[in-house]
C-alpha cells in the first residue's frame, strides 16, 4: 500500500507499507517500472500483443537512480523492490486509487505511471485487476457519464464541434457550446452567478479564505442541498433537497454498475428531489418545453437515447435484475460488461500506449521558514465535508473535532504535548488546532482531516493544480508550527 501515513488499512490488510512522502508517488511507481524491467518480471506476451512504446519506456526508465528514488521518497528500496516483484508476479494484480493519488499538480502524471504498471504486468482486461479509481463521491461516476465534466458530454463524449452539433439534433437546440467549460475553481474565482447542487466548497475547495471571499462577492448564489451546509449559509437562496431515501432513481458504482433506489420515506418539509427542482427552474426560464418530465424514469428514458452505453439499461430489467447491471450494455437482450478492455483498448489502434512520465516536485517544498508538509484526507467515521456525518451522533461522537497528526521526535522538538494546541501556518492563512502526536506519521510531515468547518484543513492549502485537469494539490502545502495558546 502507498500511503505517507500509516492507517487503518496499512495496520489491518497491507502487506508491505510503502510509506512516502507526500508528492513523490511519480518516484515511487517509475521505481517500481524499473524493478520489472530490470528482474525481467514483464509479461512479455501481452506486451507484444497489447501495447506499444515499450522500448521507449525501457529507454527512460534506465536512467533512473534508485538510491535517488530512496532519498527523494524516504522509501526503503528493499520495500520498492518487494512490492514490485509481488504486483509482477501476482496472479491478479488490481490497483485501487483514489484522492491521495489524483491530488497533486501531477495527478494525471501519476494515473499514467498506474496505467504503466498494469501495462507492464498484463494486469488489465481480466476479472479482479486494471486501474480502479474508487472516486471520492457516490455519485462521482454517474455525474462523470452524464457529462458533468467540463471536457465531456453525456457518454465521455469530447466537447467539439461534432459533438455540439449531435446533441443539438438530439434534443432540439440551438447553439450548444464546442469548447470545454470551465473546471470547478475557475467556476468559484470568475464567474458571478452560481448555482450549486450538493457541494461545499467552503470546506471541500482549497485556500477557504479565497474561497469564501469569492463566493461572499457573488452577483448572486443558489445552494441546493439537504442540510443547512457552511455554503449554504452564505447562499441568497437555498432550495431544500431530497436525501437519497426519499427519492427514486439511480446510481452508477465506481465499477461501472448501474442500479435503482426506491423512494422510502416523503421528503420533509418544502424538500423536494433534485431532478423536480432543476425541472421547475428550467420551466420559469421558459423551457417547459425541453423539461417536461413526470419522473425520474422519463429522465432515465432519456438518458438512455443520450449515452449508447446505457441503451440496454432499464427500469424494468433493473427491477428484475440484483446487484444492477454493468455498462456498457448497448441493448435489452445484453448481459453487461463486468470487466473492460477484455481484447483492446479505448485508444484509436486498440493497442495500451506506454508513456514516459518524469517525477516533478510538489507546488512547494519544505525551507526554513515553513519547515513542514502538511497533507490532507479523511479519517473513517467521517465522510467528505462531513454534512452528514457530523450530525450523526454515533460518527461524531468517535471524532468530534479536527487535529493535526505529528510525529513524537518533532513534537518534542517543538515542545508540544499529545492534546495540547498547536498553531499551524501556510502561506494561505492560520490555524490553531489540536495535537495528535504518532508514529504513524513520518517526521517533517503532518496531517489534518478536512471534514471539519471550525477547524477547516483548507484554509491552509495550495490552490496550485495540475496543468492537465484543473485538480488542486491538496496533498502538499507547506506549513510552520508552534505551540499554541495553553488557555
Amino acid at each position: 500500500m502507498l500511503d505517507p501515513r500509516v492507517t487503518a488499512t496499512v495496520k489491518n490488510l497491507a502487506d508491505i507499507h510503502l510509506q512516502l512522502k507526500p508528492g513523490t508517488d511519480a518516484a515511487v511507481l517509475n521505481a517500481m517500472i524499473k524493478v520489472i524491467m530490470d528482474e525481467g518480471l514483464e509479461n512479455e506476451q501481452f506486451i507484444k500483443a497489447r501495447t506499444v512504446d515499450y522500448e521507449g519506456l525501457k529507454a527512460f526508465v534506465s536512467n533512473i537512480d534508485l538510491e535517488e528514488v530512496q532519498k527523494i521518497t524516504s522509501v526503503p528500496l528493499d520495500k520498492i523492490r518487494a512490492s514490485a516483484a509481488a504486483f509482477a508476479k501476482a496472479a491478479k494484480g488490481c490497483i485501487l486509487y483514489d484522492e491521495g493519488i489524483t491530488q497533486h499538480i501531477t495527478g494525471s502524471d501519476n494515473i499514467k505511471l498506474l496505467a504503466n504498471l498494469v501495462l507492464l504486468t498484463g494486469h488489465i482486461g481480466k476479472p479482479g485487476t486494471g486501474v480502479n479509481p474508487m472516486r471520492g463521491q457516490i455519485s462521482g461516476e454517474g455525474s462523470g457519464d452524464m457529462g458533468c465534466v467540463n471536457v465531456f458530454y453525456p457518454g465521455f463524449r469530447r466537447v467539439n464541434k461534432e459533438t455540439a452539433e449531435h446533441f443539438q439534433r438530439l434534443w432540439g437546440v440551438e447553439n450548444l457550446p464546442s469548447n470545454p467549460g470551465k473546471t470547478f475553481m475557475d467556476i468559484i474565482n470568475t464567474c458571478k452567478v452560481i448555482y450549486m447542487v450538493g457541494v461545499n466548497p467552503m470546506i471541500s475547495a482549497p485556500d477557504s479564505n479565497n474561497v469564501r471571499k469569492s463566493l461572499e462577492g457573488l452577483d448572486f448564489l443558489v445552494v441546493q442541498d439537504i442540510f443547512m451546509t457552511e455554503t449554504a449559509e452564505l447562499a441568497d437562496v437555498v432550495l431544500p433537497a431530497a436525501t437519497w431515501v426519499e427519492r427514486e432513481g439511480t446510481h452508477t458504482g465506481i465499477d461501472r454498475r448501474v442500479y435503482k433506489i426506491n423512494k422510502i420515506v416523503e421528503p420533509p418539509g418544502q424538500a423536494k428531489q433534485d431532478w423536480w427542482i432543476t425541472m421547475n427552474i428550467a420551466k420559469q426560464m421558459g423551457f417547459s418545453d425541453k423539461f417536461n418530465y413526470n419522473s425520474s424514469k422519463d429522465i432515465f428514458e432519456e438518458i438512455r437515447t443520450c449515452i449508447p452505453q446505457y441503451a440496454g439499461i432499464s427500469y424494468e430489467r433493473l427491477d428484475k435484475t440484483i446487484g444492477g447491471i454493468h455498462w456498457p450494455c448497448p441493448s435489452e437482450g445484453h448481459p453487461g460488461t463486468p470487466t473492460m478492455f477484455t481484447e483492446k483498448f479505448n485508444t484509436p489502434d486498440g493497442k495500451g500506449h506506454f508513456q514516459s512520465v518524469e517525477y516533478k516536485p510538489p507546488a512547494e517544498s519544505s525551507d526554513r521558514e515553513y519547515p513542514f508538509i502538511l497533507t490532507t484526507g479523511r479519517v473513517i467515521f467521517h465522510y467528505h465535508t462531513g454534512s452528514m456525518t457530523r450530525r450523526t451522533d454515533n460518527l461524531y461522537s468517535e471524532a468530534p473535532e479536527a487535529f493535526i497528526q505529528i510525529h513524537p521526535e518533532d513534537a518534542r522538538e517543538l515542545k508540544i504535548s499529545n492534546g495540547e494546541k498547536a498553531i499551524v501556518r501556510s502561506r494561505r492563512g492560520r490555524l490553531e488546532i489540536k495535537t495528535r502526536i504518532s508514529p504513524d506519521i513520518i517526521r517533517g510531515v503532518v496531517f489534518i482531516p478536512f471534514h471539519f468547518g471550525k477547524t477547516n484543513a483548507n484554509i491552509l492549502t495550495n490552490p496550485a493544480f495540475d496543468p492537465a485537469c484543473k485538480m488542486p494539490e491538496f496533498k502538499v502545502c507547506a506549513v510552520n508550527i508552534e505551540k499554541g495558546d495553553e488557555k
